[in-house]
């Protein structure tokens, strides 16, 4: 299982609209194939910086996530409520040795 995690800055304006889009998009993604869970945090006293984490079943499903129409058309919407590029990260656990 991997972590996806993605450090979003949003237009300070644009917030409350990104968790609008966010919420209505959950369902849906928490459905995708290899998907066990999204969920949305916010930094705590910034009312415009936003953590996504999820948690797939593999890279390949995530990568299958992110080449769906799902993907493109929710990204397509959240994009121009950012102020500055986002940043992802794909986390592997790991195991003590």
């Amino acid at each position: 299982m991997i972590t996806r995690l993605v450090k979003l800055n949003l237009k300070p304006d644009k917030a409350e609209e990104f968790e609008l889009v966010f919420y209505q998009n959950k369902p849906l993604i928490d459905s995708f194939d290899g998907c066990q869970t999204t969920n949305l945090f916010k930094i705590s006293g910034v009312d415009s910086q936003y953590f996504t984490i999820s948690y797939w079943q593999s890279e390949e499903h995530l990568e299958n996530y992110r080449a769906s129409a799902l993907f493109k058309s929710t990204w397509s919407r959240v994009k121009p409520l950012f102020a500055a590029k986002a940043q992802a990260f794909t986390l592997n656990s790991v195991i003590p040795l």
